[in-house]
């Protein structure tokens, strides 16, 4: 049925929005090589420095701790850890404080779903740290459920938490960042679901809320390019964490070992680098691309 007169003109008439990109006479985006005066030392710790405070989503877990304690050894001043319970990781978390004693380190409950949450543990992180200037997704889940037998409320769960709960989490540090005026860095974790279907396991919505991951970090790295936002993901392989454990999973973990050129899961040590390079001056120029962490299993 078509439209009345009116409304189709108003459709030949519109303006649309356009994206505001950066330029070379943008400070927050300008280049920012090492004083010359550092020695040859100085210039190493300078090219891989991460400076500013950290929010850390998903923080409680396996791969947000060890994304945590990289970033505090290369020079964060402040971390805020954000996390559906952080109390799991009371131990854990102790012991950061004991490691970085001269840094600012909190937690806050966060469902990564409710904007409302989001919003208060931007005020509190603010008000603890005094900025935000970089933001590592981790929180996410995975189901192992055939197609044909998914519930839609599966569905929505899994898309709403790895997908909407990373765009909002990364909206509100946005937001926070461009108020600032400071630039920052923002990385979200997709996987190297997002690159191709898993063997043996059927989990076509966690796959396809990851490959979403990377298109949405694409827009966001051009649309945020004049606040000096750089937006980046980080694609793991099967990581050797809690999740893939257990005698139920010994069939599916030897498959995807066979299937990979070095033989093994990662250790979630060997995600740090990466990130490292995404947040550091050593990714100043690093932008809207993704980075495969799988030890060679997508070169088949």
């Amino acid at each position: 049925m078509s439209g009345a007169p009116e409304d189709r003109a108003s459709l030949t008439s519109r303006q649309i929005p356009e994206m505001l990109l950066s330029t070379r006479d943008n400070p927050l985006t300008a280049p920012r090589p090492p004083p010359e005066n550092l020695n040859s030392s100085q210039r190493a710790q300078y090219r891989f420095q991460v400076k500013g405070n950290v929010v850390i989503t998903g923080g409680a877990g396996t791969l947000g701790l060890e994304a945590a304690r990289a970033l505090l050894e290369h020079g964060a001043s402040g971390l805020a850890l954000w996390d559906l319970n952080p109390e799991q990781a009371f131990d854990s978390i102790k012991t950061l404080h004991l490691k970085f004693p001269d840094r600012r380190i909190m937690t806050e409950a966060v469902d990564v779903r409710n904007e409302a949450q989001i919003q208060t543990a931007i005020q509190s992180t603010v008000k603890v740290l005094g900025s935000i200037n970089i933001l590592c997704c981790f929180a996410g889940v995975v189901g192992v459920t055939p197609a044909i037998d998914m519930s839609a409320s599966e569905w929505r769960r899994t898309h709403d938490i790895n997908l909407m709960g990373s765009f909002l989490c990364a909206q509100a540090v946005a937001r926070q960042i461009r108020e600032q005026h400071t630039g920052g860095s923002i990385v979200f974790t997709a996987s190297i679901s997002a690159h191709h279907t898993n063997y043996p396991q059927p989990q076509c919505a966690y796959n396809s809320s990851k490959t979403a991951l990377l298109s949405l970090a694409k827009s966001l790295a051009a649309e945020w390019s004049s606040y000096g936002i750089r937006v980046n993901t980080m694609s793991p392989g099967y990581m050797d964490t809690i999740l893939n454990e257990g005698r139920g999973l010994t069939r599916a973990r030897d498959m995807w070992n066979q299937r990979n050129p070095m033989g093994r899961m990662g250790d979630p040590w060997e995600l740090t680098g990466p990130l490292v390079l995404l947040c550091s001056n050593a990714g100043r120029y690093i932008n809207g691309t993704d980075i495969i962490v799988d030890g060679g299993a997508m070169v088949f």
